[in-house]
């Protein structure tokens, strides 16, 4: 096809307009070609040809669909009916791709953004100009940018799920910190119920008996006055056995004042330490709950915690304690007091009926829960291994410089 099918020049300089427009094609780094009605090339610049992989004579007269515009990304084929460069002068339309490929003379493929415009001569369709350009970099840059927005798609995902998870354990912790809080209140208003009932049973009807027994000296004291010696030494005796009761009373009410203020604080612990007091209370425990003793601590001289970390660890080994004694059904306790590199590790073992993970994680489990918050706040962690029939082994581990 020749140059009047493009552009109608005037009489005497067509040779000249064709020369610049010749240049002008060569000039642009874009691919341009034109094809007649069959699809066969009538022109084509260097760029469009080196694209494609050929010189720009090797392109001449070939059907431009069946050398670079033949088959679709996935090699599948491409009609020349469904072409839109063909529908451009088939069907007079113009059209603008950029999701298709060109193939090149080595049988690669690459991704093009093309125009194609059909020639017009009047009314009449005489072919098309197709212009087309290399977007892989586009492309890549695409792929690049999707695959960063799927990436931080699935990280916000991800998050969103790390954040709901966080979320129910956070309500789930905070629910049992409020149960256990509840819990500790009632155990309070338990202990302070059971000391009151303390006092005024037992303390109280000792000073009753006290008060009795002074008042009943009192008068005997003013009946004396008149009285034979005889009777007189009789009243002696009676007295003297008045005080030896008095005497006894005092001494069973000073027991229990001690044993009241010793279930609120062991002065032990002020007066001989922690490793004393865990000592005294093992023993204390075994001797009640009549079990056998497997006893051991090897604490490093002079290694002494503060005195609110030394409470919170009488207070643990007094709920582990406890719990052999409400629960294991245990003949034998191991306990093991030892301080390995700069951790204290307190371990309670028994041989006793053991107990199943659900029982020791119930939500109503707040010994266990209590342990464990006592344990948190001094920067350590209490394990405990249990299986029914194979007892129980409760170990706590506290980091002397946390401490």
């Amino acid at each position: 096809m020749s140059a009047n099918n493009v552009l109608k020049l005037p009489a005497g300089q067509g040779a000249l307009w064709q020369h610049r427009l010749g240049l002008m094609l060569e000039s642009t780094g874009e691919g341009v070609f034109g094809v007649d009605l069959a699809g066969n090339c009538v022109f084509i610049n260097r760029a469009g040809a080196q694209m494609i992989g050929f010189a720009a004579d090797e392109v001449m007269g070939r059907n431009m669909h069946a050398l670079t515009h033949h088959s679709h990304a996935d090699g599948t084929a491409y009609a020349d009916s469904d072409c839109p460069i063909f529908n451009a002068f088939r069907n007079g339309l113009p059209c603008r791709v950029d999701a298709e490929v060109f193939w090149r003379r080595d049988g690669t493929a690459f991704p093009v953004e093309y125009s194609s415009y059909p020639i017009l001569e009047g009314d009449t369709v005489h072919g098309a100009v197709i212009t087309f350009v290399d977007i892989t970099s586009r492309k890549l840059a695409a792929d690049e940018l999707q695959r960063a927005h799927d990436q931080l798609a699935r990280a916000n995902d991800e998050l969103e799920q790390r954040v709901a998870l966080r979320t129910e354990e956070l309500s789930g912790a905070l629910g049992q910190l409020r149960e256990l809080s509840a819990y500790s209140e009632q155990v309070r208003e338990e202990e302070r119920t059971r000391i009151a009932r303390e006092v005024h049973d037992e303390l109280g009807s000792l000073l009753v008996a006290l008060k009795m027994d002074v008042n009943w000296l009192h008068k005997r004291l003013g009946e004396q006055e008149g009285r034979s010696a005889e009777a007189a030494g009789d009243m002696r005796t009676q007295m003297r056995c008045k005080c030896q009761n008095m005497s006894r009373l005092i001494e069973t009410a000073v027991d229990n004042v001690g044993r009241i203020i010793t279930d609120l604080r062991p002065s032990i612990l002020d007066h001989q330490g922690l490793w004393a007091a865990l000592e005294w209370q093992a023993q204390e425990f075994v001797q009640s709950a009549e079990l056998a003793l497997a006893w051991r601590m090897d604490i490093p001289a002079g290694l002494q915690l503060p005195e609110p970390a030394a409470m919170a660890v009488f207070r643990i080994f007094q709920e582990m304690l406890s719990n052999v004694g409400r629960h294991a059904q245990a003949s034998a306790i191991d306990i093991a007091i030892e301080v390995h590199e700069e951790v204290l590790e307190l371990r309670v073992q028994d041989n006793g009926v053991g107990a199943t993970r659900q029982a020791l994680e119930a939500p109503t489990a707040y010994g266990v829960m209590g342990m464990r918050e006592r344990a948190r706040q001094l920067g350590g962690k209490l394990a405990i291994v249990s299986q029914p029939g194979q007892g129980s082994c409760l170990r706590l581990a506290i980091p002397l410089e946390m401490a």
